[in-house]
């Protein structure tokens, strides 16, 4: 089995190789990526402190991510990190500010923060739309690593900025960077199970290239389903089911003895 990569690992290999990095949330999604090969996984904190984990995923980095909205800053923050950190976390996903970044940055917490497209923080920036298209705009992406770097994150998602940009930013900056959508110019690529899978039935994002079918797949089974207990529902009415082979069966004598036996019952006896 190969090790498991730590931060220095990831840091030495910067402007060598793409890593690859799936959004795992089911047990099946993690087994999958774990022996496909995955380099990295983002999974729910409830996974990770599953004591399962590790042994579905002994190889994989593991990078849980909380509800930036449940946890906010601060304290609540710093005290999921070290839980998430005991459960054998290699990092922790935070798109909190950066006094929050930073103070996990002292207690040596590894973290990878947030550029270009935040979802919490879309309003800021246009809604669900690319950052970082303009030059103004590219700077302050720009700046925003820039500060994260300085806060003590190790590395940060970069999402739906340009490709060339990201690669400039990148060139400029120690952060490990996670290309959601923006290009090969970081350092991993990074897709949700979900969209890989084509287990998205809603809007699925530019930046995702669908695998398989799984909704297809899906609707197929459902409508088995519904076959299967329809079939059943008509086997009753028709006393089609149960057969005899579906009963257990009872001697004959034991049987009449048995009615004998409740006929000569009495109420309170």
């Amino acid at each position: 089995m190969t090790a498991r990569l730590t931060v220095a690992d990831i840091r030495a290999a910067k402007g060598k190789r793409q890593f690859t990095m799936v959004r795992t949330v089911t047990w099946d999604q993690l087994d999958a990526a774990e022996r496909a090969g995955v380099d990295m996984v983002s999974v729910t904190p409830e996974m990770m402190v599953d004591p399962r984990f590790r042994v579905v995923a002994p190889r994989a980095f593991a990078v849980p991510g909380a509800d930036f909205f449940g946890l906010a800053e601060g304290d609540d923050f710093t005290r999921w990190s070290f839980r998430m950190l005991r459960a054998s976390a290699d990092a922790v996903y935070c798109s909190a500010g950066l006094p929050t970044i930073r103070r996990l940055a002292e207690d040596h917490v590894p973290v990878i923060s947030h550029i270009g497209l935040i979802p919490s923080q879309r309003t800021w920036t246009g809604g669900f739309k690319a950052v970082g298209k303009t030059a103004e705009s590219a700077l302050s992406v720009l700046r925003a690593a820039r500060a994260l770097e300085d806060a003590g994150a190790f590395g940060a998602e970069i999402e739906v900025v340009p490709g060339e940009i990201a690669a400039e930013i990148s060139r400029r900056s120690s952060l490990f960077l996670v290309s959601m959508g923006a290009g090969t110019g970081g350092d991993c690529q990074y897709l949700f199970a979900e969209d890989i899978l084509g287990e998205n039935t809603g809007h699925v994002p530019r930046h995702a290239k669908v695998y398989r079918n799984f909704a297809a797949e899906y609707a197929r089974l459902q409508n088995e389903r519904i076959a299967a207990f329809g079939e059943f529902v008509a086997d009753v009415a028709s006393g089609a089911y149960p057969q005899a082979r579906h009963e257990v069966a009872t001697d004959p004598d034991e049987l009449r003895r048995f009615i004998e036996l409740a006929d000569a019952e009495r109420p309170g006896a």
